[in-house]
């Protein structure tokens, strides 16, 4: 599709039919971005009272914390207010969906799992105005790297064993909109060797995926000495886990642009993007963003704590004050480029590892995440590849495991790696790693080649 035809009728369409105010909202985001700091807070604030307007009125779970806090959503909310409301956590968000939950906000209310390497699935709900700010932020932060709306994009991406017909519809919708989606959970050595040939016929503007798919994709390039860099590339953008410099390495060589790194997660919300200014900047007009130490105090910018989110968009299932697990440092610079949005320093995020089939197809761990999260009666896991046909599932059983939750374990994880020797054992809990990480997906299995190398830390 011709780009300005994608970008000014398709995708405006898309949003249109699903209801969904993105390009409003990235109008709105890419005018305040150039704000002062003072004037970001100033609409931080105010969203945040829409917020708990919205939370009081049909989020009876929220309610009562609320009233228990003595904040009312009548009162002029400040900062020093609001953090007299109790954090939240995902055992929250899990046990209290039915009280949080607006199952009538307008657009609708969708369900959606977490994936990611935390191990404790967890299902909650999105609004039509969640899905359009973290769109919104996406497409404004291409922008900074040259990057618009409707221009050709690679994404190497997860997908289902099976594709259904909702599945091709997509693909039709996503070439429309000059997206190719590549599955990062097939990555033979001759699957990649298609995908390089088919990045370079489609000759995108920018490349986004998992930031260890892409590293092995291009170590498979730089192994087999094909030629990946392309004049119409500005940006290849990585998310959903920790970037290593060695990886942000591999990539600029082989490709020949910079890296743009990604924080973010589904029940978080995407929190922050990296700049061509070498920064990580939060998408603050859309994100709360609270840095706190053990006992649940703000500490001071510059200072290593957990990142607490606010996710200002979400009336469907609000996550107030919602404690993510994840380590951070707010940085005490300001946007380089002048924008007033605030900078995050540092994130020590999870670390996501891979699977292998037996025919040595590399798979990311999510391809087994998705698997395992779904299923009634886990409640969290750990997966250990031994050898390519040797696995070893840990499960901390919830309400309804039992021999039906076990088969469904045992044909979902055949059915995405192939016959197998498969120990499931129940656990009373998930051990951390000697790092004191969580790691849920662990592979001892070693990758040919440079492959290897590509992803390990």
């Amino acid at each position: 599709m011709w780009p300005p035809i994608s970008r000014n009728v398709i995708f405006p369409l898309h949003e249109r039919l699903m209801h969904r105010p993105t390009f409003a909202l990235l109008r709105e985001i890419e005018a305040s971005q150039w704000q002062s700091r003072e004037q970001v807070s100033d609409l931080q604030a105010r969203k945040l009272g829409q917020l708990l307007q919205t939370a009081w009125e049909h989020s009876p779970w929220h309610r009562q914390r609320m009233e228990t806090a003595g904040i009312s959503p009548r009162q002029e909310i400040d900062l020093e207010t609001f953090r007299r409301l109790p954090t939240m956590d995902k055992a929250d968000a899990r046990e209290n969906v039915d009280r949080i939950l607006w199952r009538e906000v307008p657009g609708g209310a969708f369900r959606y799992n977490t994936g990611g390497s935390s191990g404790e699935p967890l299902i909650f709900y999105f609004g039509r105005s969640r899905q359009a700010a973290d769109a919104a932020c996406r497409m404004r932060a291409r922008r900074w790297w040259g990057v618009d709306v409707g221009d050709r994009e690679v994404y190497l991406w997860g997908s289902p064993v099976e594709l259904s017909r909702t599945d091709r519809i997509k693909t039709l919708r996503d070439r429309l909109m000059n997206q190719l989606v590549l599955n990062a959970f097939e990555m033979s050595l001759d699957a990649m060797d298609r995908y390089i040939d088919a990045i370079r016929d489609w000759r995108p503007r920018c490349i986004y995926g998992y930031a260890s798919s892409l590293s092995l994709l291009a170590a498979r390039a730089r192994e087999t000495g094909r030629d990946l860099r392309m004049k119409d590339l500005r940006v290849v953008s990585t998310t959903g886990e920790a970037l290593y410099p060695h990886q942000r390495q591999l990539l600029t060589e082989v490709f020949g642009v910079p890296v743009s790194n990604e924080y973010g997660s589904r029940d978080a919300g995407l929190i922050a993007l990296e700049t061509p200014e070498e920064q990580l900047a939060i998408n603050s007009e859309t994100i709360l963003l609270e840095v706190l130490d053990a006992n649940g105090q703000a500490v001071a910018d510059g200072q290593i704590g957990e990142a607490c989110i606010t996710h200002l968009c979400s009336e469907a299932q609000p996550f107030l004050r919602y404690r993510t697990g994840d380590v951070v440092r707010r940085s005490t610079e300001s946007d380089r480029a002048g924008r007033g949005l605030e900078i995050l320093g540092e994130v020590q995020g999870r670390k996501t590892d891979f699977v292998v089939r037996a025919d040595g197809t590399v798979m990311h761990a999510l391809a087994v995440i998705y698997v395992l999260r779904d299923i009634h009666g886990v409640g969290s896991f750990k997966l250990i590849q031994h050898q390519a046909r040797e696995i070893e599932v840990l499960v901390v059983p919830a309400d309804g495991w039992g021999e039906t939750a076990r088969a469904a374990v045992r044909s979902g994880l055949t059915q995405r790696l192939g016959e197998l020797h498969l120990e499931i054992k129940e656990v009373s809990e998930i051990p951390v790693e000697g790092s004191g990480k969580h790691r849920y997906v662990v592979s001892h299995v070693t990758l040919p080649g440079d492959l290897d190398g590509a992803m390990r830390e």
